[in-house]
C-alpha cells in the first residue's frame, strides 16, 4: 500500500520543493529573459514583438504560451513566470512513474522511478526556471508513453505539441514513425499493407503537422508577426519564416563559456550556470549564490553505467532476435534524444539539453535495478545493493540542493561542491 502511494506522495513533496521560494532569485535567470518576454507578448498581441515592430524568434510558441498561463494566473512576477514549469516538472514525475508501472508492474520499481526523477537536480532546476526544455521533455515523454500504449492518435497530438515547443522533438517523431512502419510491414503484406500504412502516415505524418501548424494560430491571426506579410500567401510567409529559423539554428556557432560537447553531457562534464552572485547573508564574509543546471552527479554517473549495460543487453537481444519492450524503449529514447546532437559538433550546445533524454537514462537505471533484484545473488545482498545506491543518490541530492535552488551559502561550502574544475 505504501509503495502504491509512494509516487503520489513523492510528487506532492516535489511540488512543495518547487514552489517554495520559487520567486527567488529576483529578475531573469539565464534565458528567461527571452521566453518571459515572449510570453508577455503572447498575452498582449498573440505574437512576439519588439516595441512596435515584429520580432524574430527561433522557437515555436507552445512553451511560451505555458509560461504565459502562469503569468495570467499569478501575475507578471518571478513566481508567475516559473509556475508552469514547477507544475509540469511535478507532472513529469507522475508520468514517468506511470510509464515504469506499465513496463514492470512492480510497485517497488514504480516508487523507485518517482524517487529517482524527484531526486535529480537537472529536473529540479528546470522545474524552477522559465525555460522551454522541460515542457519539451514532458510532451515527448507523454508521446512515447501513448505510443507504447498503442494510442497513436493521442501520441501524434502530444508529439505535435512537443515539436511546437522545440524542434528537437522531430527526432522522436521520426523514431516513432519508423518503428511503427516497421511493425506494419512486419505484420502485413500485399494489399493488406495499404490501409495500416495510410493510417500510420495520417498518425505520424499528417496529424503532428496539423497540430504544429495550429500552435502558430496567433501568428496567422495577427498581422504583426515576423515575416507575416513577406508574401501575399500567408503559408509562403510562414514557410519563409521557418527557413530563417532553420538558418539560425544551423548557423549558431558563437562561442559561449558554458557550452559543452555532447560527449560530456552524461557525466555532467560542463554544467550550465544559470545564475551566480556573491551577495551578503551567509555566516562568512564571502558568500555564494548559484543556480547550476547539473544533474545529481552520482545519479547521472550511475545512469551512464546503466545506459551502457542496457545497450549491451539490447545488442545481445537483437543478435538473438528476441524482443524486450523496456530495452527497445530505452534505446529509442537515448537514440532520438541524445544521438542527433553528436552531428552538430560546431553548434553551440549546452549540457542542460540533456533533460530531454533524462527519463530514458532513469529507465535504464530501473532496468538495471531489476536485473540486480532478480539476480542469482542472495535477496539480502541484491536489496542492499539497490538500497545503497538509492541512499547515495538521495544524500548527493541533499548535498547539492543549495545549488539547485539558489540558496545563499558560504563560499567555502560552494567551492566544496565544485567536484570538477570544469564546473566552475
Amino acid at each position: 500500500m505504501v509503495a502504491a502511494l509512494a509516487p503520489l506522495l513523492i510528487a506532492i513533496f516535489s511540488l512543495a520543493l518547487r514552489l517554495i521560494n520559487l520567486g527567488r532569485p529576483k529578475g531573469f535567470i539565464f534565458d528567461e529573459v527571452y521566453y518571459v518576454d515572449g510570453a508577455r507578448d503572447f498575452l498582449k498581441f498573440g505574437v512576439e514583438v519588439a516595441g512596435n515592430k515584429p520580432e524574430f524568434i527561433v522557437h515555436p510558441p507552445v512553451g511560451k504560451w505555458l509560461i504565459a498561463s502562469g503569468i495570467k494566473i499569478f501575475g507578471d512576477n518571478e513566481f508567475g513566470w516559473r509556475f508552469a514549469a514547477a507544475l509540469v516538472g511535478t507532472l513529469l514525475i507522475l508520468l514517468f512513474a506511470r510509464l515504469v508501472h506499465i513496463l514492470f508492474f512492480s510497485p517497488l520499481l514504480t516508487a523507485m522511478a518517482a524517487a529517482l526523477m524527484a531526486m535529480d537536480g537537472l529536473l529540479l532546476v528546470h522545474s524552477r526556471t522559465a525555460l522551454l526544455d522541460l515542457f519539451l521533455t514532458f510532451f515527448v515523454l507523454l508521446a512515447v508513453y501513448l505510443w507504447h500504449r498503442q494510442r497513436h492518435w493521442y501520441a501524434a497530438i502530444a508529439i505535435g505539441l512537443a515539436i511546437g515547443t522545440k524542434w528537437s522533438a522531430l527526432y522522436f517523431l521520426l523514431a516513432m514513425a519508423l518503428v511503427s512502419l516497421y511493425r506494419v510491414f512486419s505484420s502485413y503484406s500485399g494489399r493488406k499493407l495499404i490501409r495500416p500504412t495510410l493510417i500510420k502516415f495520417a498518425q505520424y505524418g499528417l496529424l503532428p503537422v496539423v497540430v504544429y501548424v495550429s500552435t502558430w494560430s496567433g501568428w496567422f491571426i495577427s498581422n504583426r508577426g515576423w515575416d507575416r506579410n513577406w508574401s501575399s500567401n500567408v503559408f509562403l510567409s510562414w514557410w519563409h519564416y521557418h527557413a530563417e529559423m532553420l538558418g539560425f539554428h544551423t548557423g549558431l556557432t558563437e562561442k559561449h563559456p558554458y557550452q559543452a560537447n555532447p560527449w560530456s553531457w552524461m557525466i555532467m562534464g560542463r554544467p550550465t550556470s544559470f545564475f551566480y552572485e556573491s551577495p551578503q547573508g551567509c555566516e562568512s564574509k564571502n558568500c555564494a549564490q548559484e543556480i547550476l543546471a547539473i544533474g545529481t552527479p552520482i545519479l547521472w554517473w550511475f545512469g551512464t553505467i546503466a545506459v551502457a549495460v542496457v545497450f549491451g543487453y539490447w545488442v545481445v537481444s537483437m543478435y538473438r532476435r528476441s524482443t524486450d519492450g523496456v530495452l527497445n524503449l530505452t534505446v529509442l529514447g537515448i537514440i532520438a534524444g541524445y544521438l542527433p546532437w553528436f552531428f552538430f559538433q560546431q553548434r553551440t550546445v549546452f549540457t542542460f539539453y540533456a533533460i530531454i533524454f533524462e527519463p530514458f537514462v532513469l529507465l535504464a537505471l530501473i532496468y538495471c535495478a531489476k536485473l540486480i533484484l532478480d539476480s542469482a545473488m542472495q535477496a539480502r545482498t541484491s536489496i542492499a545493493l539497490v538500497a545503497t545506491a538509492m541512499i547515495l543518490i538521495f544524500l548527493n541530492f541533499i548535498y547539492f540542493l543549495p545549488l539547485f535552488t539558489g540558496e545563499i551559502i558560504n563560499y567555502d561550502d560552494w567551492l566544496k561542491r565544485m567536484w570538477l574544475s570544469s564546473w566552475i
